[in-house]
């Protein structure tokens, strides 16, 4: 597992907070951005004992982010900061829309899975044009993925915030470091 894996989990946790069940959010009881049905469904699969989801710890969650989102994303395998985009779009929107959104950055076939093609293709890019260039295209898909959403009224500016910040801590994952 790469050595940064905690920390962007961690940023991830932030953005995702405790416990909500908005009436608009189509995730429905989520907490620690973990919905109802994602952790009924891991308690099945692993012979676990289900609690209630207010009662949810980060102990809890990690290891369904771990495999339902950073190792599907292939995230060991992308350079610093790309990853974190990457695995964030992948837990706020669906790991296939994480993979396509990458995908067409670096012109590979959108098929929404991160196999060894899209990572030769992201390795090209980034010996190409940097990780820094990547993680700017791929934050303004998803600025524009967001305006484009019907909820974008109700959840908008707390998309944009997230986007934001997750491009800002990706930057700097990467090296990148912006002047204030």
């Amino acid at each position: 597992m790469k050595e940064n894996y905690d920390h962007c989990l961690g940023l991830i946790l932030h953005h995702e907070g405790g416990y909500v069940n908005h009436p608009k959010d189509p995730g429905g009881e989520t907490n620690k951005g973990v919905t109802k049905r994602v952790y009924e469904n891991w308690c099945i699969e692993q012979d676990l004992f289900q609690k209630d989801m207010k009662d949810l710890r980060i102990s809890d969650v990690a290891p369904i982010y771990k495999q339902n989102y950073w190792d599907r994303c292939k995230c060991d395998s992308l350079p610093n900061g790309v990853d974190l985009c990457v695995f964030d779009m992948g837990v706020n929107a669906g790991t296939g829309r994480g993979a396509r959104f990458l995908q067409k950055c670096v012109g590979a076939v959108s098929d929404g899975a991160i196999g060894p093609n899209t990572l030769r293709q992201v390795d090209e890019w980034v010996a190409m044009r940097g990780e820094e260039d990547l993680i700017v295209d791929y934050s303004e898909r998803r600025r524009n993925y967001y305006k484009r959403l019907k909820t974008f009224s109700t959840f908008g500016r707390g998309w944009l915030r997230r986007v934001e910040e997750t491009e800002l801590e990706a930057l700097k994952l990467a090296g990148v470091y912006l002047q204030n």
